[in-house]
């Protein structure tokens, strides 16, 4: 079920730059950004020191999490999702099932977990909301939100992260009955819900926005966005984001997959299929919305962008096997270059630098972002697992986690 690849016990200790962040998917604001220092600035030659390789965890695309001396990672086996708990020299310390997964188109976990104290919180790929022991593994509630709401599934089920606001976990099943619904994060009873909103469950995952006295869960279905006051349920505005006359790939502007990146009162949204990626401000009261400037270079696939220093980096969409890396001015959405490396994939930063995969490949690349240039500073290609390369990496205390497929692996990086 597991390998080791490790020849000498791994002692994780604290160092001067390691920050104490959230265990939930692309870090503690979900924008990508983990808050680290001390980290190296150049990789030697073959790359970074492999630590850990895991084996068994299930196929999956979903992020590794950290939280008390405990990594958590989802996968699946046959036909069912699993919650693996795994010690920092690489034992398995349990492995639960915690519902159905997505058998159909691309049939592997796409939740995350958020990990709040001893509670775990995920989805399954079939909708299944669940909260876990992260001691020993065992179901505290569950709840049908799928089925209950009445969702409307796209193409690959459901791939959303778990949000925790105050005391809620929020959900977006876009159904029938409702778009957004919170649960007490204690008991699992429903807190409220929203009314439905048009369009089906996208693949996104919800973020909160904060701005002066505002504070807002920021949501969508495939069509529209929707923000939702945590205290209440109570909607304060949505946003169309889909329109049929900017779509050239009939509906592949409704297959919406990143979170929404968030500065002040500006709301960046992008997807990949030639749809144009967009900036929004809301206005000062608080109520509505507006469309800022669109852009038709930076179409995200599902790889998450990045805003560092008053610009995007990314990756953009050219076809299913193929796309560049992109750096956008977040003020006015002007270009500043487009180029080739490997192929598109995820990205994430930490103590100023950007660490970027290639999904076709696994070439792992060390970026300083620079919107006069793409400087490339080293690179290293993993070499286990099997499937695409679509997993967003997670950084912890100076390490590099990294899951491909099946298997997990760690790498030194201060």
């Amino acid at each position: 079920m597991r390998n080791l690849y490790c020849l000498l016990p791994i002692l994780f200790l604290p160092y001067a730059g390691a920050f104490s962040q959230s265990a939930q998917f692309r870090g503690e604001n979900r924008d990508g950004i983990y808050h680290e220092t001390g980290l190296l600035k150049s990789w030697p030659e073959g790359g970074p020191k492999c630590i850990l390789t895991v084996e068994g965890i299930g196929k999956g695309f979903s992020s590794a999490v950290i939280s008390a001396e405990t990594i958590y990672v989802t996968g699946m086996k046959e036909s069912k999702d699993y919650l693996s708990a795994i010690s920092f020299d690489g034992k398995i310390k349990w492995q639960v099932t915690y519902g159905n997964s997505w058998t159909k188109s691309f049939p592997d976990t796409r939740s995350t977990p958020t990990v709040d104290g001893n509670r775990i919180y995920l989805i399954s790929g079939t909708g299944r909301l669940v909260c876990i022991d992260a001691i020993d593994g065992k179901e505290i509630w569950a709840a049908e939100v799928d089925a209950d709401f009445e969702s409307q599934w796209h193409d690959w089920g459901v791939a959303e992260s778990m949000l925790l606001v105050d005391n809620l976990v929020i959900c977006t099943p876009a159904g029938k009955k409702a778009a957004v619904v919170a649960y007490d994060k204690v008991s699992g009873k429903l807190a409220w819900q929203t009314k439905s909103f048009d369009g089906q469950r996208c693949y996104a995952s919800p973020v909160l926005f904060k701005w002066k006295d505002f504070r807002y869960i920021v949501t969508s279905t495939t069509k529209e966005l929707i923000a939702v006051i945590p205290e209440t349920g109570e909607v304060a505005w949505s946003f169309t984001h889909w329109h049929a006359d900017r779509d050239p790939n009939e509906d592949g502007g409704q297959i919406y997959i990143n979170n929404a990146l968030i500065r002040d009162n500006e709301i960046f949204l992008t997807r990949g299929y030639d749809y144009p990626s967009m900036m929004l401000s809301v206005s000062p009261d608080g109520k509505s919305v507006t469309e800022k400037w669109i852009d038709k270079t930076l179409d995200n696939h599902h790889h998450g962008v990045i805003l560092t220093d008053g610009f995007i980096y990314g990756s953009n969409w050219i076809n299913n096997g193929k796309g560049n890396w992109v750096c956008l001015e977040w003020n006015t959405g002007a270009v500043k270059w487009e180029q080739t490396w490997n192929n598109k994939g995820p990205i994430i930063l930490a103590d100023g630098m950007l660490y970027i995969m290639d999904e076709k490949s696994g070439n792992v690349g060390l970026v300083k972002p620079d919107p006069a240039k793409f400087d490339l500073i080293s690179s290293f290609k993993i070499v286990k697992g099997t499937g695409p390369y679509w997993a967003h990496p997670t950084i912890y205390n100076g390490h590099l986690y990294v899951r491909h497929g099946d298997v997990l692996m760690g790498f030194k990086i201060n």
